[in-house]
C-alpha cells in the first residue's frame, strides 16, 4: 500500500476542497496517485470540477502585445512575485511579447530571436538571472491573427500595462467598425478571463479530456443503482452539460449569465450591420499546470507540531 503523507493530503485538499478524511481515503484508494485521487473524489461528488480546482503554481508575468490584426501572449516565470514587480523583468516581458508577434508559437524560435539591445532573447534571460539573482524561464508563447477584423487583448490583475496574472487574446473576423470590434472583443476577453473556456466550440474539446469526464460520469451514474439504459442517458447528459459549459460559444455570457456567447456575437453583428465571427482565442493564466512547492510553510507547521512534513498520516 502506498504511503500517504500529510503533504499529499494537504495538496489534494487545496486542489479539490474536499475534507481531510475524504482526501486521505481517495489517496489510499488510488495508490497515492494525485490525478486518480482527484477523479475519485469527483466521481463521489466530493470535489469541484477540475477547471475550478487547484491554484496557480508559479510567479512571474503574462504579457500581451497587439499589432494590427495580429496578437501575441507570452508567459515568463520567476521564483517570487517580488521579481514580477521588478522594472528590468517587466521590460523583458514587454519586449518578448513584441518579438513573439514575429516568431509565433515556437518558444525555441523566440529564445533565438534578436533582443533589442543586443544578443538573443535567451542570452538576455540568462543575464537577467545573473543580475536579478533569481531563476527565470520563458515558458510559452501563442499568436492569433485574422485577415480582416481585430485581435483584442485583456490583462487581468495587471502589474503594468500589457502584463499581469491572466492574459487573453480574442480574434474577431469581420468588417464591422474598429470601435464595435474593440468593444465586443474587450467584453469577450473579460468573459474568457473569468469563465476559462477550454475550447472555442464543443468540437474543439480535447478527446482525452472528454473520455476522462465520461469515466467520472459513468462512475457517478452507476452509484445511482438505476438500470443500464438510464445510466447511459445520465452519462450522455453529463457530457452534454460539460461540453456546453466548457466551449466558449455555448457558455453563458458573464455579464448577464443568460445569453450564450454565440448569441452575443450575433447580436453585435446585427447591430453593426456587418458580419462578425469569433475566430479564436488564447488564455494564459500564470503558472497553470505547474506544481508549486509548498515546502517552507508546510515544514514550519510540521516542525511546530513536532513531526516531519512528509511523515505518514496516522
Amino acid at each position: 500500500m502506498a504511503e500517504i503523507t500529510a503533504a499529499s493530503v494537504k495538496e489534494l485538499r487545496e486542489r479539490t476542497g474536499a475534507g481531510m478524511m475524504d482526501c486521505k481515503k481517495a489517496l489510499a484508494e488510488n495508490a497515492g496517485e494525485m490525478e486518480a485521487a482527484v477523479d475519485w473524489l469527483r466521481a463521489k461528488g466530493l470535489a469541484a470540477a477540475a477547471k475550478k480546482a487547484g491554484r496557480t503554481a508559479a510567479e512571474g508575468l503574462v504579457g500581451v502585445a497587439v499589432e494590427g490584426t495580429r496578437g501575441a501572449v507570452v508567459e515568463v516565470n520567476s521564483e517570487t512575485d517580488f521579481v514580477a514587480k521588478n522594472e528590468q523583468f517587466q521590460d523583458f516581458v514587454r519586449n518578448v511579447a513584441q518579438l513573439a508577434l514575429k516568431t509565433g508559437n515556437d518558444v525555441e524560435a523566440l529564445k533565438g530571436a534578436a533582443y533589442p539591445d543586443g544578443g538573443t532573447v535567451e542570452a538576455k534571460l540568462t543575464d537577467n538571472i545573473a543580475t536579478i539573482g533569481e531563476n527565470q524561464s520563458l515558458r510559452r508563447a501563442a499568436v492569433v491573427e485574422v485577415g480582416e477584423g481585430a485581435v483584442v487583448s485583456y490583462v487581468h490583475n495587471a502589474a503594468a500595462p500589457g502584463m499581469g496574472k491572466i492574459g487573453v487574446l480574442v480574434a474577431l473576423e469581420g468588417s464591422a467598425s474598429p470601435e464595435t470590434l474593440q468593444t465586443l472583443g474587450k467584453q469577450l476577453a473579460m468573459h474568457i478571463a473569468a469563465a476559462n473556456p477550454l475550447a472555442l466550440n464543443a468540437e474543439g474539446l480535447d478527446a482525452g479530456l472528454i473520455e476522462r469526464e465520461r469515466a467520472i460520469a459513468e462512475e457517478k451514474a452507476k452509484e445511482s443503482g438505476k438500470p443500464a439504459n438510464i445510466v447511459e442517458k445520465m452519462v450522455e447528459g453529463s457530457l452534454a452539460k460539460f461540453r456546453k459549459e466548457s466551449a466558449l460559444v455555448s457558455q453563458l455570457f458573464v455579464m448577464d449569465n443568460k445569453t450564450p456567447v454565440a448569441d452575443v456575437v450575433a447580436a453585435a453583428a446585427k447591430d453593426a450591420g456587418a458580419p462578425i465571427a469569433l475566430a479564436g482565442f488564447v488564455r494564459f493564466q500564470l503558472g497553470e499546470g505547474i506544481a508549486r512547492q509548498e515546502s517552507d510553510f508546510a515544514a514550519e507547521v510540521a516542525a511546530a507540531a513536532g513531526a516531519k512534513k512528509d511523515e505518514p498520516v496516522a
